[in-house]
């Protein structure tokens, strides 16, 4: 994580995501602008919650972990979200691990100067309401898209959306053959049938495997695999 020292980026966002008056104007002073690189955790199931995030550019990656370690993707998301507000509202530590799948930008300010600033302004506490509500949806769909659909359609899934993004042209994800152990714990699989299903994808040409990558070759005969259900 990265502070951007840069009040002028700051206020853009806030401009451009009609933020303006979600924030009290005696908070202004308090929000603070970060960067996150991909990959990096944004913040960690159990730990203290402290900060509400706002995010304003890039794809972040949701998912919680059982107490025998293994994870489910509960969600994708791009802008706008909030992170931390459940935590704010319920006094709870971090529910879910926030991983930042792109680059992103968050807009933070500590919890002590919302509950001073923010903890009665309507509109503030409208956009909550609306972001909390959000969530439910959100969980139900991937809970149901893990339960409803089989294994290549939640890889297909998962590999567009953590290899591509739509306000960022740039961004080209890869997905290390390292990580594929996580995967499958991600999309709720044994690790042995991902790579029969991984195998498979790329004998009809949807996929390349290196000693190292896992590689889209073919976006669109992958985004029909997946239909409406990119992991989004």
């Amino acid at each position: 994580m990265k502070e951007i020292k840069d009040r002028e980026q700051l206020h853009h966002y806030l401009r451009v995501h009609q933020l303006e008056s979600v924030f009290h104007k005696s908070l202004l002073p308090y929000l603070t602008l970060y960067s996150f690189d991909p990959g990096e955790l944004i913040c960690s199931q159990g730990d203290p919650a402290q900060y509400l995030y706002v995010l304003v550019k890039g794809k972040i990656k949701i998912f919680t972990t059982s107490t025998e370690g293994r994870a489910l993707i509960l969600s994708f998301i791009t802008p706008l979200e909030m992170i931390g507000d459940i935590e704010y509202i319920r006094g709870y530590d971090i529910i879910n691990t926030v991983e930042a799948v792109t680059p992103v930008h968050m807009i933070g300010v500590h919890y002590r100067w919302l509950k001073k600033y923010g903890s009665d302004h309507a509109p503030m506490l409208q956009f909550m309401l609306n972001i909390i509500t959000q969530k439910f949806y959100v969980k139900s769909n991937s809970l149901s898209f893990n339960l409803l659909h089989p294994v290549e359609v939640r890889l297909a899934g998962y590999l567009l959306a953590v290899s591509f993004d739509e306000s960022d042209s740039q961004f080209k994800g890869q997905i290390r053959t390292t990580s594929l152990k996580d995967v499958a714990n991600l999309i709720g699989t044994s690790y042995r049938h991902l790579n029969r299903v991984i195998a498979q994808l790329c004998a009809e040409g949807l996929l390349e495997r290196t000693s190292s990558l896992i590689l889209i070759k073919n976006k669109e005969a992958l985004l029909r695999l997946a239909g409406h259900n990119i992991c989004e």
